[in-house]
């Protein structure tokens, strides 16, 4: 497995989910599972060094890194910028990509430059052009990578990621005499929606005054949202915290809210809500909608619409939300184990 960074390097769904799936894989019987990304390794994964450094130094890294090429082995890709070509001593080996989103328009909508969007484009081309297989979290990034870089729909497999229960071990309601809270945890770039949030929330404390909406988490667009939201006295931003923190902030929460507005894979911070015991109030952008289905559809409404978000968090803090038992009764339904075992099939396919 090649990635990015590590998650304790560089939090990020991206990195949370391949650290969370090598360690999974690396607790399957019948499969050895080495793993490289950037930063301080999970488990017994490696390194490539520290998480800093020019990106063609990175690139370079990467590419040289051709240990593990053996015979027999599958080549698993998070990131479509690192990672050897697959091919070994014998000839190529088996590739698998993880599509993760379509990186170019993820610049796009930063802010990037025509050019820089035009270069990813093309790496991203390039980079999958030898893949054998693709593997996305929801149908919404299937059907995405099938029109917008052509990719034949039966090379694309569907598997939904896992969350871990036991990093909430307590998933009971906060205490009566503590502040009703929104919880947002998400990068702060403007594909994410939190401008809509801002919107939206003087509509929510005219309804229920006292509420606080913390929000968690860094992005290019920090700056802006701080700027939208110093009017509002009860909007607090705290930055990136460790997974200690992170699980008090949901500890302390009434509910959730994931608003974005594009390109959402699937939304691994709605699994760690529900897993939480916290009802995740979410859009209907990209794979969202898959974190709720068969819990509260009602918990999805439109992306970009604010008056909507702010009638729907309204009436959760109306106590119209699941409760924490069924929150944590839904997450339960998306296991890391079996995540581990589809990707072992899939691998053993490849491998002959």
């Amino acid at each position: 497995m090649t990635g990015s960074e590590w998650f304790s390097a560089v939090p990020g769904g991206l990195n949370r989910y391949f650290t969370d799936l090598y360690l999974a894989l690396a607790g399957c019987s019948g499969l050895e599972v080495t793993a490289s990304a950037f930063g301080e390794p999970a488990g017994a994964g490696g390194s490539w060094g520290p998480a800093s450094g020019s990106t063609l130094r990175r690139v370079r890294t990467t590419l040289l890194d051709r240990r593990e090429l053996t015979p027999g082995t599958v080549l698993d890709r998070h990131f479509c910028l690192y990672g050897p070509i697959a091919a070994g001593a014998r000839g190529k080996l088996p590739l698998v990509v993880h599509f993760h989103g379509p990186w170019a328009a993820e610049s796009a909508q930063a802010g990037e430059s025509s050019r820089a969007v035009r270069a990813k484009y093309l790496v991203e081309r390039l980079r999958y052009a030898r893949a054998d297989r693709f593997v996305v979290l929801s149908t919404h990034f299937r059907d995405l990578l099938a029109g917008d870089y052509g990719i034949d729909p039966a090379r694309i497999t569907v598997i939904p990621p896992g969350v871990d229960l036991s990093e909430f071990p307590d998933s009971a309601p906060p205490p009566q005499d503590t502040p009703r809270t929104v919880l947002c945890v998400r990068r702060l770039e403007r594909r994410m929606g939190i401008d809509v949030l801002l919107d939206a929330w003087p509509r929510v404390i005219a309804a229920h005054p006292g509420t606080r909406l913390t929000i968690v988490g860094t992005g290019t667009a920090e700056a802006e949202l701080r700027t939208q939201a110093a009017a509002l006295d009860s909007v607090e931003f705290t930055g990136r915290v460790d997974d200690a923190t992170l699980t008090e902030l949901y500890g302390r929460a009434t509910l959730t809210v994931v608003p974005t507005r594009s390109l959402e894979g699937f939304g691994l911070v709605a699994l760690a809500s529900l897993a939480a015991g916290r009802a995740p109030v979410v859009t209907d952008c990209g794979g969202l909608p898959d974190s709720v289905r068969g819990l509260d559809t009602s918990l999805v409404v439109p992306a970009g619409d604010r008056d909507a978000l702010a009638e729907r968090l309204i009436a959760a803090l109306d106590g119209k939300v699941p409760s924490a038992e069924r929150c944590r009764e839904h997450a339960a339904s998306f296991s890391w184990d079996a995540a581990a075992r589809r990707h072992l099939e899939l691998y053993r396919e490849l491998a002959g």
